[in-house]
């Protein structure tokens, strides 16, 4: 089929005015091109869509047809072109973001409020999920973008730095470490350790910790989630090294975050989407909102 859509426009034109003429100068087009795309359409479809008189163009029965189908599709077409500027012009959308629950709770909530408010045309979907979730969400496209630390050996994903993290030092008032503005790592010696288990990336980077401090590992307890840690931590059982973002979900608790030297160890928390799939327009804006309040994570000092 070769209709172009320049020719169902002429059609409509003229269908609407009953004239050549006016349609001409509503389509900004010369007569004779009307003319012209007129009969390349009967041609087409092989019948005759208007009976010409001296004074007026009337549909025929297969142009009245013609006219209800064409003008939908020519409706459905400006309602899929706007829907297209509105998604460029972010007034549209859905963005999908998975997320860890420490970073999901302490980091998005405001970070999606300010969005909303920015962008009320398009809604957020938070899935609060592990790492591995997190991965195969974004890579399978059931998620838009992923927020957390990711390995650098992680294929599939594309990286848009947000902050960096170190790791810190937490302990509870009473801990002989409460007054130091900071902590080495080889002076954790000896203590009772609360650590993250080992399907964990922040439990990796301690066990690097450690190891370059030539210190002996030795967990009093290992639990799944940073709020527990942080709770053990408050209760006088141990110490915890954990991501300084881990202050946000420590600050109604009596428990202090210390910085650790020797060595200082940070990683990047980044957005990452699927390497190869485009990123909306949503998405990018979003990621610039997510930044700001990422940033706020990360004091530059803590005590």
């Amino acid at each position: 089929m070769k209709v172009t859509l320049r020719q169902i426009e002429c059609f409509l034109a003229v269908a609407e005015f009953g004239n050549f003429s006016r349609a001409s100068r509503r389509m900004n087009l010369a007569q004779p091109a009307l003319s012209q795309a007129i009969r390349d359409l009967e041609a087409e479809l092989a019948t005759r869509l208007f009976d010409r008189t001296t004074r007026r163009v009337e549909l025929t029965e297969a142009g009245r047809e013609f006219r209800a189908s064409a003008q939908k599709i020519y409706e459905d077409l400006e309602d899929a072109v706007q829907s297209v500027h509105d998604l460029a012009e972010r007034k549209r959308g859905r963005i999908r973001i998975a997320a860890p629950p420490l970073l999901a709770a302490v980091v998005l909530p405001q970070a999606i409020a300010d969005f909303r408010r920015r962008h009320p045309g398009i809604s957020v979907e938070l899935a609060d999920v592990g790492t591995e979730q997190i991965l195969d969400s974004v890579r399978s496209g059931r998620a838009d973008c992923g927020l957390g630390t990711f390995s650098p050996a992680e294929d599939g994903i594309e990286r848009v730095p947000l902050s960096r993290d170190s790791l810190m030092l937490f302990c509870d008032q009473k801990s002989a470490f409460n007054g130091a503005a900071s902590v080495s790592w080889a002076d954790l010696a000896g203590q009772p350790l609360i650590t993250l288990t080992r399907d964990s990336g922040i439990r990796l980077l301690v066990e690097v910790g450690f190891e370059t401090a030539e210190v002996p590992l030795k967990p009093a307890y290992e639990v799944s989630q940073i709020t527990t840690a942080i709770a053990l931590v408050e209760a006088g059982l141990g110490i915890a090294v954990l991501p300084t973002y881990a202050l946000a979900a420590a600050q109604y608790r009596k428990v202090s975050g210390k910085l650790l030297t020797g060595p200082s160890i940070s990683r990047e928390v980044v957005m990452i989407h699927a390497t190869g799939r485009s990123v909306s327009p949503a998405v990018s804006a979003f990621s610039a909102v997510l930044r700001r309040y990422a940033q706020q994570l990360t004091p530059r000092e803590t005590s």
